[in-house]
């Protein structure tokens, strides 16, 4: 499975660690129909009207690495949800999954196209 990564768990970032052990595919970026937003100490990537194309990392990642990302990433708390992510050339035909923000956004600082 493809995933695409915008924000601690990208390369370098502090979550990174809980993609050991799986493959980085190249740096990726999302078509311009979502906004990234400042929580504080991570960022909620969200679909927005007024969207931009948000710059990432996909890797390809496997189930066992997914459930304990979707741990990590709150889903259980209805925090994220694990969901397709339209991606830009050359990835758009990928199927690709993303963490989604599942709460209000009203507030929160836009972060921009990168975290």
């Amino acid at each position: 499975m493809h995933l695409f990564v915008y924000g601690t768990l990208k390369c370098g970032q502090p979550r990174n660690r809980f993609l050991a052990g799986q493959v980085f595919v190249a740096l990726a970026a999302t078509r311009p129909i979502y906004r990234m937003f400042n929580v504080g100490a991570y960022p909620a990537l969200v679909r927005h009207r007024e969207g931009r194309s948000i710059e990432g990392e996909l890797w390809d990642v496997d189930e066992a690495c997914l459930r304990a990302l979707d741990r990590v990433e709150g889903c259980d708390l209805g925090l994220y949800a694990r969901e397709g992510v339209e991606l830009m050339p050359p990835f758009e035909t990928a199927s690709a999954v993303t963490y989604i923000y599942r709460l209000p956004t009203d507030g929160l600082a836009d972060c921009g196209t990168r975290w």
